[in-house]
């Protein structure tokens, strides 16, 4: 989620300094050389943009770089029991407390993945746990899951419900600027913020990770795709 705030406010802060630097270009060749006043002050806004374009080498893309990779423990582990005990874990923490039905809808049995068990449990919690608080008080999440040429499948189904995201009163497991940033019209192939660790740990798996329109009160799906073997 934060690399997801800081590459908008990388974007946002660069195109002014690109603006600023433009114009103080064009009023160094209108001011007077002679005009002493005049220099220190173009000499300031210079300065000014060098420190911010410093500032946003520092604090926005070196902190993005640092995660722009994620390490992994790989090792075979079966699917069926990850998916149980993450879905157990989502109606504890919230799903019951919601009064939102979670069901698993899956034909997997013994099958197994090369990949880091502990990562891929962070990234599916996180996806439930999301679709949990987008559901209204009586509505129902469905965790399902194949096994589709060579690749581990999972769809999360719920229906998109505004007013239970942004909800004070409903229990939550996000920050409420990251539930309201969901319910914005997003750009084609992005993701909410929300949902950066999935979309991470997804990567780092040479995998992918897909968010359907999020229309009010329309159906609405997350689907997490690896590969079986690394």
């Amino acid at each position: 989620m934060r690399d997801h705030v800081l590459s908008l406010v990388s974007h946002d802060l660069r195109s002014p300094l690109n603006a600023i630097h433009s114009w103080a270009y064009v009023l160094e060749r209108k001011i007077d050389s002679a005009d002493a006043t005049a220099q220190r002050a173009l000499a300031g806004i210079r300065s000014g943009v060098e420190q911010q374009v410093k500032l946003l080498e520092d604090a926005v893309d070196n902190t993005r770089a640092q995660t722009k990779t994620l390490a992994l423990a790989r090792a075979p582990f079966a699917l069926r029991p990850l998916l149980e005990q993450v879905a157990a874990e989502a109606r504890v923490m919230l799903a019951d407390t919601r009064q939102v039905t979670l069901s698993v809808v899956s034909p997997l049995d013994a099958e197994t993945l090369d990949g880091d068990r502990e990562r891929l449990s962070q990234a599916l919690w996180v996806m439930l746990m999301f679709a949990v608080e987008a559901s209204a008080p009586g509505g129902v999440v469905t965790l399902g899951s194949v096994v589709d040429g060579g690749h581990w499948q999972v769809e999360i189904t719920h229906a998109m419900s505004f007013a239970a995201l942004n909800s004070a009163e409903l229990p939550r497991a996000f920050e409420p600027f990251a539930c309201k940033q969901a319910t914005q019209p997003r750009d084609a192939g992005r993701i909410a913020w929300v949902l950066a660790l999935p979309q991470r740990v997804a990567t780092a798996h040479a995998g992918s990770l897909t968010q359907g329109d999020s229309v009010d009160g329309a159906p609405s799906t997350l689907t997490l795709r690896v590969p079986l073997a690394g």
